[in-house]
């Protein structure tokens, strides 16, 4: 969308194949997890072509709506006690990711503007369920 052109959505069966397909010239683009294509640094990124590009994956932890807040809390205070270990913080970069460890308001913040921010994409291109 950022860059005005149309692509045509060709299935893999996983990340290998794409990724010998890119490397070997049969397609020009693929969207791969970072912890999957990290050992190809030649591979440029769609940031690199596209200014103002962002696109990740982000993992938390949820919980029921009527979970009590002090559990809550608890949970949330003992994953962001392991983020700020230095072993996970070196485990996750040697993958290529980085840890952010969040309140849980802000985590709920977060997903907000994700849904927004991924809303007007999807509206824009047309996407419906099926």
């Amino acid at each position: 969308m950022m860059a005005g052109v149309n692509m045509v959505h060709v299935p893999y069966r996983g990340t290998g194949p794409a990724l010998n397909d890119l490397l070997g010239g049969q397609v020009q683009v693929t969207f791969a997890a970072t912890a999957l294509s990290i050992e190809y640094p030649d591979i440029p990124t769609v940031g690199e072509f596209v200014p103002g590009y962002e696109a990740y994956a982000w993992f938390g932890v949820g919980a029921p709506k009527a979970t009590p807040a002090e559990i809550v809390e608890k949970l949330n205070k003992a994953i962001n006690a392991s983020l700020a270990d230095p072993k996970t913080k070196a485990r996750f970069a040697d993958l290529g990711s980085d840890t952010l460890a969040l309140s849980s308001a802000d985590f709920v913040d977060l997903i907000a503007d994700e849904t927004k921010k991924w809303g007007k994409v999807i509206r824009a291109a047309g996407i419906k369920a099926q």
